[in-house]
């Protein structure tokens, strides 16, 4: 499926961005302030594109005139994520302002300078500040181009330091929120990196997070300069998303075809109009469009196709290739009405991640002859939990003891704590539960009635208390399929053994990373048991819950 390229995906004015790169454009060329914190809580990725063109953009060769120089921009470009400790922070941000590139046929050799030998600028902040002022000269001293000399007759003999003004350093630090947690250390030298090096240079914090989440504690670091970033609009969302269609083109003419453009645009406003809502992020909305686009045009391409037999049948093969033709309104508005619902089940499967996005259209094809046949033959839009469990989806690589946990945590996340001795203890002779008896929802005398918690949505249980649910689950339903231990006499002794071993817990931390459960207290919390969340939905249980034979129903306290 497609993807957004970081250094092609926009343009310095990309639509809802004109405002923020004017500022940012004006400050760093005429005086910026020693540190710029920029605040986008929606689409951060998009916003880290931008700021990187804009700055690109900005004058980092002479003009073609030497009696008006001016300040040469130099730009260091790092991911908080990707350099998670100081010292791939240090070498990844003069090796961005140097433009030093390791090589591996070179063993890799870090950026020395004027220095013999490979020189580390890493070691500790003392250093860094020295390879910042050794970066600035090496970048004041270098000599002119011969593109420019020739382009400038007044520039003969001239280094870049005398064209210019000056070099100012800017240093972008993205994801900068992933400081506090890996480097919380290097918050203060980073916002006071100006009067530390003593250097014309600028450091821009760009984040999805506040300036007030992140700033270190007691006023050790200064006040930024903020810049805040609006939320896109659904009109520059879809314009966004549309200006990709060029480049996706080039990658692959045959889904992407050129005259398909102007369908590809109200395709994307159909996509934004129905996951909007959910999520401003241009990347999701086109990881979404990328997965249901090729089933959208295959009524068009199928009938291209068959079109394309009948000339070459007719002419024995000596037929001109005629090339696809735009849809008329009414096909347009057809096709509209036959995907819109399928949409839905898009964003529900393929946000969270649950499966990817060409897995997702080879199980959701749109079946042959599709404009000829009406909405409910079609059967387009309607959800199919069991293409879940298929080869090429997530849920179905997963282990049978893993399909147990799942059941386990939405049982634990929908009924109540009080309800599982009677859900799932065992009665006076061993085999029968307690169960509820189902009855009607009685409306009380207040008037409101009590919703089922599988409606609300999922609530947080302990990590213990899904133990024992998933050994009462496994002790009902999977003992017959384990192998004979004469050694084990004791009822229940197997099960014991088999939620306590280290692939259990290990299983528990794949879903989690998988997010089909989600740990709601924090990783370094060690106070009582760590608490989870069921992210999975009621259908998929109950899929789920067919394959490996548990009755669903009877095990919900709450019926519907």
């Amino acid at each position: 499926m497609a993807s957004l390229p970081p250094s092609t995906e926009h343009s310095n004015f990309a639509p809802g961005y004109e405002d923020v790169v004017v500022e940012l454009s004006t400050l760093i060329s005429y005086g910026p302030p020693p540190f710029i914190y920029v605040h986008d809580a929606q689409t951060s990725k998009v916003t880290a594109n931008v700021l990187g063109n804009t700055l690109s953009s900005l004058p980092s060769e002479p003009g073609p005139s030497s009696r008006s120089p001016t300040t040469r921009i130099c730009v260091g470009h790092v991911d908080a994520i990707r350099s998670y400790s100081p010292r791939l922070l240090f070498e990844s941000l003069i090796h961005s302002l140097v433009g030093h590139e390791p090589g591996w046929d070179d063993g890799c050799p870090n950026w020395s300078g004027d220095r013999e030998g490979d020189f580390r600028w890493n070691e500790n902040v003392d250093a860094f500040l020295q390879g910042l002022r050794a970066a600035h000269a090496h970048l004041c001293a270098q000599d002119t181009s011969s593109k420019f000399m020739d382009g400038n007759k007044n520039a003969k003999g001239k280094t870049k330091g005398d064209l210019f003004d000056g070099v100012r350093l800017v240093l972008v630090v993205e994801r900068a929120e992933r400081l506090k947690d890996t480097m919380p250390e290097l918050l203060v030298p980073l916002a006071r990196l100006q009067e530390l090096a003593r250097l014309d240079l600028c450091v821009i914090f760009a984040s999805e997070v506040g300036w007030d989440s992140v700033k270190p504690p007691l006023g050790a670091a200064p006040d930024p300069y903020f810049i805040d970033v609006p939320p896109l609009s659904k009109e520059n969302t879809v314009n966004i998303i549309a200006s990709r269609y060029p480049a996706l083109s080039a990658e692959d003419p045959e889904v992407y075809h050129p005259a398909l453009q102007m369908l590809y645009s109200h395709f994307i406003s159909m996509v934004c109009d129905v996951c909007h809502m959910h999520t401003h992020d241009p990347h999701e909305l086109q990881y979404i469009a990328a997965a249901r686009w090729p089933g959208f045009i295959k009524p068009l391409r199928d009938e291209h196709h068959a079109r394309q037999k009948e000339i070459e049948a007719e002419t024995d093969g000596e037929g001109e290739f005629e090339d696809i033709e735009p849809p008329s309104e009414d096909t347009r508005l057809r096709l509209t009405r036959l995907f819109g619902a399928s949409l839905s089940q898009a964003l529900e499967t393929l946000y969270p991640r649950l499966t990817n996005a060409s897995d997702w259209a080879k199980v959701n094809q749109p079946p042959a002859d599709l404009l000829s046949r009406s909405r409910a033959e079609a059967k387009i839009g309607t959800v199919e939990p069991d293409s879940m469990l298929g080869t090429g989806s997530l849920l179905g690589h997963l282990p049978r003891v893993s399909k147990f946990i799942l059941i386990a945590s939405f049982l634990a996340s929908t009924n109540p704590a009080k309800s599982d001795l009677r859900m799932f203890g065992r009665g006076l002779d061993d085999k029968k539960r307690k169960r509820r008896r189902a009855q009607a929802t009685v409306k009380p005398k207040g008037g409101v009635t009590k919703v089922p918690q599988r409606l609300l949505g999922p609530s947080p249980f302990p990590l213990d208390r899904l133990i024992a649910i998933l050994g009462a689950l496994l002790e009902e339903h999977d003992v017959e399929s384990r192998l004979p231990a004469p050694e084990l006499s004791i009822a229940g002794e197997s099960t014991d053994m088999e939620t306590s071993r280290v692939s259990i817990y290990a299983a528990i931390q794949e879903l989690t990373s998988s997010r089909l459960m989600h740990r709601t207290t924090k990783p370094e919390v060690i106070d009582g048991p760590p608490m989870f969340k069921c992210a999975i939905s009621y259908d998929l249980a109950l899929v789920l819950s067919k394959e490996v034979k548990v009755s669903l129903s009877d095990l919900l306290w709450d019926q519907m």
